[in-house]
C-alpha cells in the first residue's frame, strides 16, 4: 500500500470555502457516500476562534450552494458537532473512480484541508494525482510505502495508540506545560541541565509545586504507556 498525505485545495467544497471567510476549522474521520444522489454525508466537528466566529461559520456553511443538508447535533461554547451532506466534490470523485481510499481524518482550516489517501499500487497513485491536478490544487506532504507487516501492526495496535492520546488529553494545562519545559530544558537528561529550582523559577512557583506537577503528569502518562506496552506485547 502507498500512503499519501496531501494539502488539498478544492474549489467546490463548502467546508473549505467557509474556512476562507470565517475563523473556523473542521475535523472529520467518517464519511458515507450515497451513489444515487452522488452525495457525501459526514458528522464533522467545527471549532471557532470564539462563539461569534462559530455562529458566523455555521450560518455560512448551512447556506452554501453545495450543501445538500445540514443539522446541528451538539454545541458547547466555540465547538459544535454537525451532520451534513454535500454534493460529491471533484477531488473525491477522482479518488473514488481510481480506487483510492481515505486512511485518516480530514482537517480543514485556512482554505485547505489535509487528506490521507491510500493506493494499492504506485501506478494507480501516479494516475490519480495527475488527474487531480486538472481541477484542484494540492501539495504532497509525505508519501510512503507501507508493507503488509507494518499495515497489520498499525491496525492491531490502533486501540493502544488511542489510549496514549487519551492520556495526553488527561493532562491539565499546568501539567502539560511543566512536562514540556522539563523535557526541553533537559531535566530528564544525564547530567541534568534543568533542576526543580530552575523550573520553579521559570513558572514562578515553589519547588514543591513543580515537583507535584511533574509527578502527576508523569503518573498519568506512564499509566497509559505501561498499559499500551502490555497490550503490544500480548
Amino acid at each position: 500500500m502507498l500512503s499519501v498525505e496531501m494539502d488539498m485545495v478544492q474549489y467546490d467544497c463548502p467546508y473549505i470555502d467557509t474556512t476562507r471567510d470565517h475563523e473556523v476549522s473542521f475535523l472529520a474521520k467518517q464519511w458515507d457516500f450515497y451513489p444515487d444522489e452522488r452525495e457525501l454525508e459526514t458528522r464533522i466537528m467545527v471549532s471557532g476562534a470564539d462563539r461569534e466566529a462559530l455562529d458566523c461559520g455555521l450560518e455560512a456553511l448551512s447556506a452554501h450552494d453545495n450543501m445538500a443538508s445540514y443539522r446541528l447535533l451538539r454545541r458547547k461554547g466555540d465547538m459544535a458537532l454537525i451532520r451534513s451532506r454535500i454534493a460529491e466534490t471533484n477531488a473525491m470523485n477522482v479518488i473514488r473512480d481510481n480506487s483510492g481510499y481515505i486512511t485518516g481524518p480530514f482537517r480543514i482550516r485556512d482554505g485547505s484541508e489535509i487528506w490521507h489517501v491510500g493506493f494499492d499500487t504506485e501506478r494507480i497513485a501516479e494516475g490519480t494525482l495527475s488527474e487531480l491536478e486538472r481541477n484542484n490544487d494540492y501539495t504532497v506532504r509525505s508519501r510512503e510505502s507501507v508493507d503488509l507487516e507494518d499495515y497489520y501492526d498499525l491496525l492491531q495496535n490502533i486501540d493502544s495508540a488511542k489510549r496514549l492520546v487519551d492520556g495526553c488529553r488527561e493532562l491539565s494545562d499546568v501539567e502539560r506545560a511543566t512536562l514540556e519545559r522539563a523535557v526541553e530544558g533537559g531535566y530528564f537528561d544525564t547530567p541534568r541541565d534543568a533542576t526543580l529550582s530552575s523550573l520553579a523559577d521559570e513558572f514562578d512557583v515553589s519547588k514543591m509545586a513543580i515537583s507535584k506537577n511533574l509527578r502527576r503528569g508523569q503518573r498519568k502518562i506512564l499509566d497509559r504507556v505501561t498499559t499500551a506496552m502490555n497490550e503490544v506485547t500480548e
